[in-house]
Parts: C-alpha cells; structure tokens; sequence
C-alpha cells in the first residue's frame, strides 16, 4: 500500500476472511469450546453455592434467621438456575452439532432427539413453576427482607458475570 492509498482501517497483518499471522495474538472467547463453557459453568456453580452460603450467615447473624434463611433461598435458586441453563446449552449444542454432522447410514435423525428436547423443555418449565412455587412459599413463611431473597436469586448473574470476566480476562 502506497502513502496515497487511504487506510482500510484493518491491520496490516489481518485481512478480512483470513486467519491471523503465525504469532498474533489471538483473543481467548475465539478459541472457547463446549468443555470450556461447561468447566465455566461449573466454576460458576460453586463460587454461587459458596457465596450463598457465606453471605447468608453473615446475613442472619446480622439481620436475623429469616433474613439470612430468604437468601439462601434465592441462592439455591440462583444455583439451580444455573444447572438447568447449562442443560439448556448442552441441548442447543448437541442440536447444533447433529445438523452440522453428516447422517450415518441405517439412522433416522430427529426421531430420538425431538423426544428429548420436549423432555428437556418440559423440565425447563416444571422447575421454573416450582422455583416460584418456594419464592412464594418462602416469603410467606420466613417474614425476613424481600430484598435478600432478589439479592440471592441476583447471586447466579453476579457468579456468571465474574466467570465471564475471567475468561476475558485470559
């Protein structure tokens, strides 16, 4: 490229639809497989589980029982929540992968996969009617803070959110 030629704004060593040179660097969400999200996911699961359970004795000690009771409540949910999307993820991938993968012979794609992608929703949605069945049950028998139950069922977010920064973070 000459001095007059305007820049296209790309680097020099990167153009569009080619890989980067030997020895770029190259971000780290490029290079995240499934057994990365699912290692995350894990990680995720047991910084929520562990943060529940530490905030939630600092908070009955603090506020009392209920109070301390209504988050761990929201934090069980919010570890729940977090198994039943990785479940979710897992399903969407394997569907991805099956209609990028070429049928084998003697095999009928759809048939057993469409079977367990009904049970999976239906789980999906039975928990979800139960995971408002014990936040109403809860704040109807522990008469602590509503606002520690929100903050135990923000607790999945905030674990994610930190998984997520760390992996950008590498």
């Amino acid at each position: 490229m000459s001095e007059n030629e305007p820049d296209s704004g790309q680097a020099p060593d990167v153009i569009q639809g080619q890989t980067p040179a030997p020895g770029a660097p190259v971000h780290p969400i490029l290079e995240f497989s499934d057994a990365d999200l699912a290692a995350m996911l894990k990680r995720a699961v047991r910084l929520t589980a562990a943060l529940g359970v530490g905030i939630s004795l600092v908070l009955a000690l603090a506020m009392g029982w209920q109070t301390g009771m209504l988050f761990a409540v929201g934090a069980a949910l919010s570890v729940g929540s977090i198994y039943e999307w990785a479940r979710l993820i897992r399903l969407i991938t394997a569907k991805m992968d099956a209609l990028n993968a070429p049928d084998s012979p003697g095999q009928t794609s759809g048939s057993r996969s469409g079977l367990r992608t009904g049970v999976v929703v239906t789980l999906f949605l039975l928990r979800l009617a139960i995971f408002a069945g014990v936040i109403y049950g809860s704040l109807k028998c522990f008469h602590g803070s509503p606002i520690a139950l929100l903050c135990g069922l923000s607790l999945a977010l905030a674990g994610l959110v930190w998984e997520a920064l760390k992996v950008l973070r590498e």
